[in-house]
């Protein structure tokens, strides 16, 4: 889950295009960081734990000899976050330096091994058996390519490495097994990178590594094998994106400039409707559907569930990745299995994917083009959000309801779905325009300890999904429930010092909704009201509410009600003084089961 750079330059020192990259990757991972450069005197490296911005004003991170490269920027597996179980990591002699992004399932056999033999180790990480045993092969009259060859051999796991060596002083090696790897062509510059945003600045020329390949990095160019060292063709893919589309613009923080940027996704995603249309006329004989996905994309994939058996009458499953292998027996080639996965990297997600494929037809709804899931699934949707660097999901959330309202609209020959789907760009607008609305309550209840979220029918997707973003940038305690699972446990809970968000937008549920935020209400709980600009909605008495115009039907609700949690939880997190950015203990891309 970590971020990883690497970089070949001409006649121009590397530390400081390592810094500004590896800066680009901070949502992948903040909890250290470091740089090593590599010339003709050998390897300088200069690291240690905080945020970026921090560790550099202590030791000056650009200010290191060297045009040649690697950088991490780390979220912590094994071993605490501080300076020495930092990357890059080193072999005892200070001859080789690796980065990497993944985790070694058996290190612990393979340092006991290395112990053995006289190697003595500086960290409790698993990358730092790596190092070692490339020095273990090159002492024995390996290069560095045919080293690290040797070692992938042996480590059993994920990863993607970057090293460099002092006997080869202009001249990165890189591999990948399912973590994420892209390398960057510029004008006699050329990159390694996890993620396209880190080298925007640098090039747009961008090649995909899959699983198994091997990147040798130097001053003539890029060279990619495969595992048994065969040259292979690579595509060299332009990248659309700028790297101003990565950058504030103006906001405090990335999460509210996305959040703003909502209505601009849901326009570019809407695009998406004709290669939906291509896919769904291949599918026959589907019967079932089943989303697999985590987090935010498990919320999206609810939604999809209510909008797929309400319109379509196709039953419809939804399944955390992580327990799909419990689950994969079910599958047949009658089932269509759609994964989500805003990174395309999401480990528990890849090795589901892959495990489908086996039997039926696979679908990604994916936000980073050229990743790992669009190479793996049968079918490829795009959510047309441009990089999201908060680590809070939030316009990709949006552009992935798109995807899946386009998908359920098509697959139910809904015309008046897939028009009213053109207005919630404006709809979404007149929501930000009330901002300061939500920024009085965010100040009002900053300091509650607990939340609940409660919803119906697709507003049920919605609760859980507000609970989950307060949680995640806040650190509140927050719980999102069915509406009408109340009275069955957690109306226990409920007193005056516990506020209940409401999710109550016009249609067949709203009486219901009404009548549970009436039970709420008297067990003294403090409410904020989200509903409809009509007059029996304005004049309910609650603590708060927030309305949205009512032309908002229950079932485009998702998409729109979803935006004053967001904003919720966005100036809860200020105003307890928290960055909304970079939540504790969480990274944007996860690429560990």
């Amino acid at each position: 889950m970590c971020g990883i750079v690497g970089c070949i330059l001409k006649n121009k020192k590397a530390a400081p295009v390592l810094l500004d990259c590896i800066t680009k990757l901070e949502y992948r991972g903040y909890d250290s960081v470091g740089i090593a450069t590599l010339d003709d005197n050998g390897i300088h490296v200069k690291k240690g734990s905080g945020q970026i911005k921090e560790v550099d004003e202590k030791i000056d991170l650009s200010n290191m000899l060297g045009d040649a490269g690697i950088a991490h920027v780390r979220w912590a597996t094994h071993g605490i976050p501080n300076k020495e179980n930092s990357h890059p990591h080193l072999d005892e002699n200070e001859n080789i330096a690796v980065v990497h992004n993944g985790i070694i399932e058996n290190y612990g056999d393979i340092r006991e091994s290395l112990e053995k033999e006289g190697h003595v180790f500086k960290s409790q990480t698993d990358t730092e058996v790596i190092p070692h045993l490339i020095e273990k092969y090159m002492s024995s009259g390996l290069d560095l390519e045919e080293a690290l060859m040797e070692t992938l051999t042996i480590i059993r796991g994920s990863y993607a490495i970057g090293a460099i060596s002092k006997n080869n002083p202009n001249e990165i090696i890189s591999a990948r097994k399912d973590s994420p790897l892209i390398v960057g062509v510029g004008d006699n510059e050329y990159f390694i990178a996890s993620d396209a945003p880190a080298i925007l600045n640098y090039t747009n020329k961008i090649i995909y590594i899959d699983n198994g390949e091997i990147v040798i990095l130097n001053e003539e160019g890029v060279t990619v094998k495969d595992s048994k060292r065969n040259i292979l063709d690579k595509e060299v893919n332009i990248i659309n994106w700028t790297s101003d589309m990565a950058e504030k613009e103006g906001y405090d923080y990335f999460m509210l400039k996305e959040i703003h940027e909502q209505n601009i996704a849901i326009k570019n995603t809407l695009i998406e409707k004709d290669n939906i249309k291509e896919i769904i006329s291949d599918l026959d004989n589907i019967n079932r559907i089943c989303f697999v996905a985590c987090g935010t994309s498990y919320h999206a994939s609810l939604t999809g569930k209510y909008l797929i058996e309400s319109m379509a009458g196709i039953p419809t499953d939804v399944v955390l990745a992580s327990e799909f292998r419990y689950s994969a027996n079910a599958l047949n080639e009658n089932t269509l299995v759609i994964f989500i996965t805003q990174s395309g990297e999401t480990a528990d997600t890849l090795k589901a994917l892959k495990k489908a494929n086996e039997t039926s037809k696979t679908i990604a709804i994916v936000n980073v083009l050229g990743s790992s899931a669009t190479r793996e699934a049968d079918y490829v949707i795009y959510t047309k959000a441009g990089p999201e660097k908060g680590v809070a999901a939030t316009k990709t959330y949006i552009s992935q309801l798109v995807c899946i309202y386009l998908f359920a609209a098509i697959l139910a020959q809904n015309k008046e779905l897939l028009d009213s789907l053109k207005k919630v760009p404006s709809f979404i607008e007149g929501v930000l325009e009330n901002e300061s609305k939500i920024i009085e309550i965010a100040k009002k209840y900053k300091d509650a300890r607990d939340f609940f979220f409660i919803g119906r029918g697709l507003s049920y997707p919605t609760a859980l999904e507000g609970a989950l973003k307060l949680k995640e940038i806040t650190y509140i305690h927050a719980e999102g429930y069915a509406a009408g699972e109340l009275k069955h446990g957690p109306l226990a809970l409920i007193d005056n010092e516990i506020p209940v968000v409401v999710i109550a937008p016009p249609g067949d549920s709203y009486d219901k909704t009404m009548s549970n935020l009436e039970e709420v209400k008297a067990r003294g709980a403090e409410i904020i009201a989200i509903g409809p600009c009509n007059d029996e909605f304005i004049k309910y008495e609650v603590a708060d509410s927030f309305c949205i115009d009512d032309e908002i039907s229950e079932i485009l609700a998702p998409i729109v009600y979803i935006i004053p949690l967001q904003l919720l939880s966005y100036y809860i997190s200020i105003e307890r003084g928290l960055d909304p950015d970079k939540p504790k203990n969480l990274a944007k891309c996860v690429t560990v089961e």
